[in-house]
């Protein structure tokens, strides 16, 4: 077996059809000297033509063309690897693109021969449920069955093509449709009877069933190539929730690339441990992009942040419990709820109530999922058997009429060998993430900050003591899982909620600010009186801002589509969009709206920046593997996605690189970021053994709750926290920490110094950047 080599550091690129793995290949040599260990790639097995983000394979024999094809990634590993650096792919194991049936290999030949097909197995469809027919969301109304055609071999709706079964045409479309191994129906049927499991609630995104020995084979060959071929140095897994037994295929994994590196994209709750067992170095990260936000918020904002987002409902303050509950049942009862009567039929012996009570439980899962197996270890079925204990719990206290049917349902829950129990493993991750991340989310917007997975919304702040004791806790048990502040998932990127991270230091500004637009839009009533939403939107135009209209509306209106309150993504609300537009275009505009909230963003900015060196130097310094998304060297305020992917300007960044010498002043250019990046990324490359342990160090004075300061085994940070208070009491002052007696020098300044025994003034340490990094030498 070979020894997986782990990076020190990674960097992000999405590879698109407008930046290739050629145009990948380019930038190695600038990556390399920013100090980076590996590229991380987006997916690049052949994907859905146009796709921006490589999820919806459609071939997994070949490396997407469009990206640069096979020869591609071979010029970016040569160029990579005679660099230095090593190769992370992205790769795609639970689902395949069916947006375009004709082009998608494995699905195309479902569609055509059915349950005979060669891949019928390889996609979990139930066939009985569909009358022998797989089912398509895809016409506008039942009537447009009548809208079809036939050209040659292929029915054809509009510009969408379908197989024709061989010998099955003959008479109208109608007709020939009938013949099909498939019935195309009205999308608004989707939700209650689709019999294809699918990736969360995208009825183009098909699972597949990754568990079968030969669909595992087949749809890692390639991947097995690049790593045996020399091409590739480590894989992340993409939601291996949805799989049928997620340690299981990371052992097949393991054996198949000879224990490479390997990361998971497993979302993990507070509190919640990776399973010990799986064969794996870890996960992406979210855990530790929450500790590290939450440390450099100002718990003292919480009663007013919280009063304003009270105020702003109408008086009522929000129950995040409730509401998670609330989404998660609602998406069970709505949008999953084939996946939900689908378990109902599996529930042995049948019961009438089984439905409600299953979507009770998933309402009340604690977790993504829980992991039982034939093979799993007790320790790991004890804290399973706990899940599903606290979830009936949970769901009897809500629904005490169905106290019995949540019983006889979580006794099966329980059962390894039990088809429903594993089909509910792979189902309660998807409500979760529907009900939570993509509505509930969207709808407690006291501080957008505080909205990312792998956090607690309602846990407003960590404290300095709680932050070392999760560094430590993660050096011991996950030093080489990632460690991210923004990925393609992450709704604001890691300067966007460093700015955000402000208004807890200012919240009677902020509230005086919301109050003040709400009176400007009293013309705009249903976006005025959508408190959440208004709290939503103004946040993300200062975390962003500069922004245009394009941007800051493209995100709003996913905002408010995906909270569902007054509009939807299948049912758009016209009246209340085009008001949100109005107030875009104001807030984006020349008039007074778009004066006043420049002036707040402007007053955040200096304080902004400060949390977002902080927050760089945490990432890239503690425990674990610092990935740096690509472009957020330099200061990137980004929405959600697609606004997270828009093309990076490298040559900016390069001429930047080159003309780093003295500490550069900490402005809108962002080169200062940039010299804290690359030199923490060349230190933790070329110095491994100061990166060996984590010891909290002890700081005293005035404004000793202002610092965050660590040790690793000789390479000693220092971040301020908090910078409008430390500011407001007139800086350090006395303030003083503690470091072991030896020779330093200051990374980011080349400052040297001598430390006895005395403790040192913070105040000059920090004089240049409100960061520092002391390399001891002796």
């Amino acid at each position: 077996m070979t020894l997986a080599r782990v990076p020190v550091s990674t960097y992000r690129l999405q590879i698109t059809a407008d930046f290739t793995l050629d145009d990948a290949a380019a930038q190695v040599d600038y990556l390399r000297d920013l100090g980076v260990d590996w590229i991380y790639l987006s997916p690049i097995l052949r994907s859905e033509p146009g796709s921006n983000h490589g999820y919806d394979v459609i071939d997994h024999a070949l490396v997407d063309p469009e990206r640069g094809g096979s020869d591609g990634l071979a010029r970016l590993s040569a160029a990579a690897h005679a660099a230095g650096l090593g190769v992370l792919v992205d790769i795609v194991p639970n689902h395949v693109g069916v947006a375009t049936p004709t082009i998608s290999r494995w699905w195309d030949d479902v569609l055509r021969f059915g349950p005979a097909s060669r891949y019928a197995e390889a996609f979990d469809v139930d066939w009985p449920a569909g009358g022998g027919k797989v089912l398509l969301p895809v016409l506008g109304s039942p009537g447009d069955v009548n809208a079809l055609t036939v050209d040659g071999d292929h029915l054809v709706y509009y510009g969408a093509r379908f197989p024709i079964t061989p010998g099955s045409s003959g008479g109208s479309a109608a007709e020939v449709h009938q013949r099909q191994h498939y019935e195309l129906i009205d999308w608004r049927r989707g939700d209650a009877e689709l019999n294809y499991r699918r990736f969360f609630t995208v009825s183009t995104l098909a699972a597949v069933r990754v568990e079968l020995p030969a669909v595992f084979a087949e749809s890692h060959e390639e991947i097995q190539r690049w790593v045996s071929d020399g091409l590739v140095d480590g894989l992340r897994i993409d939601h291996p929730d949805g799989l049928f037994d997620p340690a299981a295929y990371l052992d097949q994994l393991a054996t198949a690339i000879d224990g490479r590196y390997v990361l998971v994209e497993k979302i993990l709750e507070p509190g919640e441990p990776l399973r010990t067992g799986w064969r794996c170095d870890g996960t992406t990260g979210y855990d530790a992009l929450g500790v590290i936000d939450r440390v450099l918020i100002d718990p003292a904002g919480e009663r007013g942040l919280t009063d304003l987002d009270t105020e702003l409902r109408g008086g009522r303050a929000l129950d995040w419990e409730g509401l998670v509950h609330e989404r998660k049942r609602a998406v069970a009862d709505q949008s999953l709820n084939a996946e939900v009567r689908r378990l109902a039929r599996l529930v042995d012996p049948p019961a009438d109530a089984a439905g409600d009570a299953l979507a009770e439980l998933l309402a009340c899962f604690p977790v993504y999922r829980s992991y039982f197996a034939p093979d799993q270890s007790a320790a790991d079925r004890r804290d399973d058997l706990e899940l599903v204990s606290r979830a009936a719990s949970a769901a009897a206290q809500h629904r005490p009429d169905l106290r019995v049917s949540i019983d006889a349902v979580a006794a099966q829950l329980v059962d390894p060998d039990s088809p429903m129990a594993r089909r509910f493993q792979q189902t309660s991750g998807m409500v979760m993430a529907k009900g939570v991340e993509d509505c509930a989310f969207y709808r407690y917007t006291r501080l957008l900050t505080l909205t990312e997975v792998g956090a607690d919304p309602a846990v407003f702040a960590v404290s300095v003591d709680e932050f070392h004791r999760l560094a430590v806790e993660r050096g011991e048990s996950a030093a080489d899982s990632m460690v991210a502040l923004t990925t393609h998932d992450t709704k604001r990127s890691e300067d966007t909620r460093a700015r955000l991270s402000v208004l807890a230091e200012v919240p009677y500004r902020w509230a005086e600010f919301v109050r003040a637009v709400r009176e400007l839009i009293a013309d705009l009533p249903l976006v005025s009186a959508d408190g959440p939403m208004l709290n939503l939107l103004l946040q993300s135009a200062v975390g962003a801002w500069p922004i245009d209209a394009a941007r800051l509306g493209a995100a709003a209106t996913k905002a408010a589509r995906e909270a569902g309150v007054h509009t939807t993504h299948l049912d758009p609300a016209a009246d209340y969009e085009s008001q949100l537009a109005d107030l875009v275009g104001r807030v984006c505009g020349d008039d007074g709206l778009s004066t006043l909230t420049g002036r707040l963003a402007v007053e955040i900015d200096e304080p902004g920046w400060s949390n977002s060196l902080s927050a760089k130097l945490l990432a890239l310094t503690g425990p674990g593997v610092p990935d740096t998304y690509q472009g957020t060297e330099l200061w990137d305020h980004s929405l959600m996605d697609p606004d997270n992917r828009r093309p990076v300007d490298y040559q900016r960044r390069r001429a930047l690189l080159a003309e780093l010498g003295v500490v550069p002043p900490i402005d809108a250019d962002g080169a200062a970021k940039l010299l804290v990046v690359v030199r923490a990324l060349a230190i933790r490359r070329t110095r491994p053994e100061l990166f060996t342990s984590y010891h909290a160090l002890t700081t005293d004075g005035g404004a000793a709750d202002h610092l965050i300061a660590f040790d690793r085994g000789g390479a000693v940070t220092l971040v301020t926290r908090l910078p409008v208070g430390l500011a407001a009491r007139g800086g350090w002052g006395n303030t003083t920490v503690r470091l072991t007696p030896g020779r330093y020098r200051d990374a980011f300044t080349g400052q040297d110094m001598t430390v006895d025994t005395t403790p040192v003034p913070v105040s000059p340490l920090l004089a240049a950047l409100p960061v520092a990094l002391l390399i001891r030498n002796g």
